[in-house]
Formats: structure tokens, C-alpha cells, sequence
């Protein structure tokens, strides 16, 4: 019987323009110097198209490191991953989206979807990554109107 399929969906605005915001969210470099307490290091695993479609980051804290690799990159307004090697879920797939809004800051869309890996899983799984997303999206905004 295959696993349910769940979507979530954050939003969060900052007064940074999408390049700033994309930017912090799409180096996996960057992403210890906004996402603490949950993301202590990060880096790049693998940098594919400079650091584009095929780049993978790895982000928190060694021994758990989770490995995102980019599926699409459009720089400043939309950017696209998977989960990179063993996951808790089947076929997950972000998309962070950057707008710009009338007052010169970002309408920022981060939304997610996956298969459940074990039946009865997923719900457990969906309010896990909705609560992480949401933290994530919250402290990118907030780096960003810093930033800006």
C-alpha cells in the first residue's frame, strides 16, 4: 500500500528586498548565521553548477546533518530542493519563493510536500517539517530586516 501524500505551506514577510533573502537561504554557507539554535554548521557537500542545480548543503550539527540537494535555482525569486541520501519521508520537494511586495521588502512562500516512508507516519511528519519550516522562515525573514 503506498505511503499518503502531505503538503505544507509558510508564510513570512521581510522588509529585505528577494535578493538578500534568496541569497541567505540558497548558500549553504550561510545558513549557521541565521538559522541557530537549529542549524549550527553548514556547508557545502557538493557545489554542482555553482552552487546551483545539483549543489548539495549540509545543515545542524554534526553527527546530524541533514543533506539538501538542489533541484531548481532561479536567482532571487525561486529556489527548489530535495532531500540528498536517507530521509524520514519519500519523495520530499521545498520550494522557497521570493516575491517583492509594494513596500520593498518580500512576500516569502516556503512550501513543502512528501510521501509518508511508513504508513501512519505522515502526520507526525507533516507537523515536524511544518514546525521547522516555520521556525526556518521566521529567522530568514528576520536576518533579512536585518540585512536590510
Amino acid at each position: 500500500m503506498p505511503g499518503r501524500r502531505y503538503s505544507f505551506e509558510v508564510n513570512r514577510v521581510s522588509s529585505a528586498p528577494p535578493p538578500v533573502l534568496f541569497r541567505l537561504e540558497s548558500d549553504g554557507t550561510l545558513w549557521s548565521t541565521w538559522a541557530r539554535p537549529l542549524v549550527w554548521q553548514s556547508r557545502w557537500a557538493t557545489l554542482g553548477d555553482d552552487g546551483r542545480v545539483g549543489a548539495v548543503r549540509e545543515v545542524g550539527l554534526w553527527p546530524v546533518l541533514a543533506r539538501e540537494r538542489t533541484l531548481e535555482y532561479v536567482p532571487d525569486r525561486r529556489h527548489v530542493y530535495t532531500f540528498d541520501g536517507f530521509s524520514p519521508v519519500r519523495d520530499y520537494r521545498a520550494e522557497v519563493t521570493f516575491t517583492p511586495n509594494a513596500d520593498g521588502g518580500t512576500d516569502l512562500r516556503w512550501a513543502g510536500s512528501f510521501t509518508e516512508r511508513t504508513p501512519g507516519t505522515g502526520p507526525l511528519a507533516l507537523a515536524t517539517l511544518r514546525s521547522v519550516i516555520g521556525f526556518l522562515a521566521t529567522h530568514l525573514a528576520k536576518a533579512g530586516d536585518r540585512a536590510a
